[in-house]
């Protein structure tokens, strides 16, 4: 792991967002509520959650952080599902693969819950938007 101890504690945050490419079929049976697994939508948050809070145990040397704030959503359009992540920390280290981590555990589980109808489901697009805290300032990924 990278040696932190000197560095201060400051308020870190992150942003980070994908996409998971659905057909037609699996995008009206999730409007009417007739995925057999329950809820896509609200599962995946659930999981997106619970990932960020573990990535320390999923990415090897990622330090374990007290999360002070995990938020997933998820928005239904034409073409698939839209996954944005926020997780943030007061800390010495930053938070992107919490929300990195957040995103892609989202999108897997969407991908669980729908295989079953649409054999053709695409994960995508995962990535930063957006960093601050400690010396670094602001990144902001133009999307």
């Amino acid at each position: 792991m990278v040696e932190v101890t000197e560095k201060l504690d400051t308020v870190r945050e992150a942003v980070a967002s994908g996409y998971v490419s659905l057909s037609k079929e699996v995008i009206k049976l999730i409007q009417e509520n007739q995925i057999k697994k329950g809820d896509p939508l609200e599962i995946a948050k659930i999981a997106g959650i619970m990932a960020a809070k573990k990535t320390y145990e999923l990415i090897p040397l990622c330090h374990q952080l007290l999360l002070t704030k995990v938020d997933v959503s998820l928005k239904l359009e034409d073409t698939g599902i839209c996954i944005e992540s926020q997780v943030v920390c007061l800390g010495k280290t930053g938070v992107e693969m919490e929300a990195l981590t957040a995103v892609s555990i989202a999108a897997l589980t969407i991908y669980d819950m729908c295989k079953a109808v649409d054999k053709s489901i695409e994960i995508g697009k995962i990535k930063l938007l957006k960093k601050t805290g400690g010396k670094s300032g602001i990144f902001i990924n133009k999307r």
